[in-house]
């Protein structure tokens, strides 16, 4: 969830044109993963202020909630959801029948329990789908909120994310490298 957070303070505040940027990954983050994170970061402080819109006057009365703008609501659902679906998200990589793709989105491969357990299959593809909803949802919004990216940005900062997600996968679990191959870490 940090991370989902982090990117998107990150591209709201990037600097340059991204069709500039050429990404090595090397020890360290480059400069435009460390703005990806930290726009993440921004909408996850935002996901906590939405879950207390509640306040009250000096009298003691009850304010009006703060109207959010729809693009940042939706945002920020996503976001919510995200975190209700963590573990589950994670369970799955752990099996590996969900790993990260390298557009940033995650992909569904038959285990042992998906080819034999319909219902379970069903579960893991629905929240696949629910997951990659909303990490569009908010690459998106990073995109639209930030004045020096365009539509045809996305698919870069897909890259970028499927590279923070590279970084951020835990032994045992499956990712597509930039080759195009699939690789389970060590």
């Amino acid at each position: 969830m940090m991370l989902v957070g982090a990117m998107a303070l990150v591209l709201t505040n990037c600097a340059g044109k991204l069709v500039d940027v050429n990404v090595t990954i090397v020890d360290q983050k480059t400069a435009l993963e460390n703005q990806i994170l930290g726009s993440y970061e921004e909408l996850d402080s935002d996901v906590l202020l939405l879950a207390s819109v509640r306040s009250v006057d000096e009298e003691g009365k009850l304010k009006p909630a703060t109207e959010i703008p729809k693009g940042k609501l939706k945002a920020l659902r996503a976001l919510q959801r995200q975190e209700f679906n963590h573990d589950d998200i994670q369970a799955f990589k752990q099996s590996l029948c969900a790993g990260e793709g390298n557009d940033g989105l995650l992909k569904f491969f038959d285990n042992a329990r998906t080819k034999t357990d319909a219902n379970y299959k069903k579960f893991v593809t629905t929240l696949i789908a629910e997951e990659n909803a909303d990490r569009l949802t908010v690459l998106e919004r990073i995109v639209a909120t930030n004045e020096t990216f365009s539509d045809q940005d996305l698919p870069k900062v897909q890259k970028i994310s499927a590279s923070l997600n590279r970084d951020n996968a835990k032994p045992g679990e499956k990712f597509q490298n930039e080759k195009g191959e699939w690789v389970i870490r060590r």
